[in-house]
Order: C-alpha cells, then structure tokens, then sequence
C-alpha cells in the first residue's frame, strides 16, 4: 500500500468510525426508534458500551494521526468532529434507563452499525492479503453500494413486515398434510440442511426469471451494475427485488413446516454466504466450489460474458444449478476479467436514480443484456 493510501485509509477509518460511534449514542438515546427488537436480544449493554468506547478510541486516534500528517484532513476532520460530537451527547456513559418503549416499527439502526463494523473488520483486511483484483477500498461506486448496506439494514424491520404480509395469508389458507408434520419434526440439522436446499432451490428459480423476464431484470439490473466485486457490492439490490427475493424464499420455508430455529439459522447462513460469495478474495477451494457456492463461482455469474449471463444461480449450492441446467464453471481456475451489464449506460449510477430507473423508459430487453 502506498503512502497516499496508507493516510487515506487513516482518515478514512477515523470517518467510518467517528460516524459508527456517533449513530451508536443516538441509539442508546432513542432505542424504542432506533433499534431492532429482535437484535438487541442478541447482544448486552455492556457488549455495546465496550464496543463504542473502542470505536471513539480508534476514532480519534487515527484521524489525529492522519490530521497531524496533513493527508485528507477533510475526512479525518469528520471523524474526529463525528466522534466528539458522540461524546458530547454522551459518549460510553450515556444514560440508558429502560425499559424500551413497544413501538410498532422501529429502524434497524444498531443491525447497521453492528454488521458494517464487523464485516468491514473480517473482509477488509482478507480482500487486501487475499484479493483476486487489485481494487482499492474506496473505489468508484462504494458510496452507491454503502448507501444500499445502510438502507437494507436500517429498514430490515420495515422490510420483515412486508414480507410477513405477503406470506402470511398464503401459509395461513395452505396446508400440505403430513409434510409439515414430517419435515418439523426432523432433528434440527437435517432441518437446517434441507431448508438450505428448499431456500436455495427456490431463490435459483426466481433468479433465473430475473434474467429471462424483462420486468423483473429491471430491477435486477442494479445488482449486476458494478463493475468491481467485493463485501459491499452485494448490497447494491432494489428494494424491491429485495422484498420480493425474501419473500419467494420464505414461503416455502413456512408452507413446509419449518421450524422457527431452522429458519432463523438459515437467515444467518444467506447473510453471510451473500457477502462472500461476492468478496473480492481470490483463494482456490478446489473440490469445494462443486459443493458450495464460493466467490469465482458466483464472480462468473456476475461476469460480462455472454456464456455466463444466464449460468449459475444458486447462492448456496451448485447442486441446485446442475439440477436446473445452468451450472458452468471454468476447470482451469480461472476468473472472470470484468463485471457487470452489457450496456453500462442502461443502468444509471446512485442509489436514487438507480431505484427510480425500472419504472421510467420502454428500453428492451436486448438493450439491457447485449
């Protein structure tokens, strides 16, 4: 890494942190708004206040650092600045009195901080030691894309309700006799096991109609927009294709009788098999990429190659997309050498734009693929 990089990523990091800590006091300030009921049962009080007080020390520390070597002073001003200010409302002794009001909706926004901070501290330094492609952190387009983690994140209790609504009638009026009674009363790891395939097999099958169904590719166009792979570029997906993926998936878990534990341990399993199927790390598996969905295998899914638009669906297991007839995987090893649509142009850039785009416009199909 060269000496410009190296402070840029000092002043970077104090702003990635300085922002961090100071939305994790807002929410100790407004919990009952601000955070997920379902998440803050999964940590403690004393895990977050440990985790902010690490935040503000890092924060502070290289953005100084990177201030007093005047590299990037602007984003090092504004963690540092970001980070006082999260210490003016309170800092790691911001009261907390409880009990958490019941609210009927609620933004996700400790889910965010919490995901951004940990995946960005597992994937960052893997893609620098590990990467397939030279890619810099910060480069074109990482704003679009962190845009996309925040809104998926900040909005995943908005997007929950949306898709219980539409499954819960469905599995409410559909009863398979004995299925669901055989499949939720398999042990947990055979449940886990065959809700992976039933979810994966399910996801492949919509997958597939967004690249052959003009409507819906669309939407699925802003996935396949960025030119460059890494953690973060999985986040790029519209909304809509959001809730409906989530919902597709869904309704075969419940319909077939799942257990709530299966499922839940599905969803941990799709959120952390998403971003690393798109990771920029370049390690050859072997025999593993034919068992499981790893990232050359879902990086040539993304490649702009005519013989792989329409190859490899699944997001977990291959065995899904041999099943489906779309399996394709080079035996030499090799990568794809660029990413993205076909006609750059048809899809635009930011989060805005790219969200308003599926609805404007009569372009054809050829002229979003080819």
């Amino acid at each position: 890494m060269s000496l410009l990089r190296h402070h840029l990523f000092l002043a970077a990091t104090s702003c990635f942190l300085g922002v961090l800590v100071l939305f994790s006091v807002l929410c100790f300030h407004f919990p009952d708004l601000l955070t997920s009921r379902e998440l803050r049962a999964v940590y403690t009080e004393e895990f977050a206040r440990t985790l902010l007080l690490v935040g503000l020390a890092a924060a502070f520390v290289t953005g100084t650092v990177a201030v007093l070597r005047d590299q990037h002073k602007r984003l090092a001003f504004t963690g540092v600045g970001a980070a006082t200010a999260a210490v003016l409302l309170g800092g790691t002794e911001v009261p907390f009195d409880g009990p958490i009001r019941d609210t009927p909706f609620s933004l996700g926004l400790d889910w965010f901080v919490l995901a951004l901070f940990f995946s960005a501290l597992v994937f960052i330094p893997l893609e620098h030691h590990f990467a397939r492609r030279p890619v810099v952190v910060f480069r074109p387009g990482w704003r679009t894309d962190a845009a996309y983690f925040f809104m998926s994140h900040v909005l995943v209790q908005l997007i929950l309700i949306i898709v219980t609504a539409t499954t819960s009638l469905v599995v409410a009026s559909a009863k398979v006799p004995g299925v669901q009674e055989w499949v939720g009363g398999l042990p947990f790891v055979a449940q886990f096991l065959l809700a992976v395939f039933v979810a994966d097999a399910a996801q492949a099958g919509l997958h597939r109609g967004y690249h052959r169904i003009m409507v819906l590719w669309r939407f699925h166009a802003v996935h396949h927009s960025s030119p460059e792979l890494d953690w973060l570029a999985g986040s790029r997906v519209h909304f809509m294709e959001t809730v409906l993926t989530r919902s597709v998936v869904l309704l075969p878990l419940l319909l077939l009788g799942f257990s709530p534990n299966a499922v839940n341990a599905y969803a941990v399993l799709v959120g952390i098999q998403a971003v690393v199927a798109h990771a920029n790390i370049g390690i050859r598996f072997g025999w593993l990429e034919y068992l499981v969905v790893l990232p050359r295998y879902h990086h040539w899914h993304h490649a702009r190659h005519r013989d792989y638009w329409d190859r490899n669906y699944a997001i977990h297991l291959p065995l899904v997309d041999m099943l489906m007839g779309s399996f394709k995987l080079p035996r030499d090893g090799s990568w794809p050498e660029e990413y993205g649509v076909f006609k750059r142009e048809t899809v635009p850039e930011g989060i805005l734009a790219q969200h308003v785009a599926p609805f404007l416009g009569d372009r054809t199909y050829d002229e979003y693929v080819h």
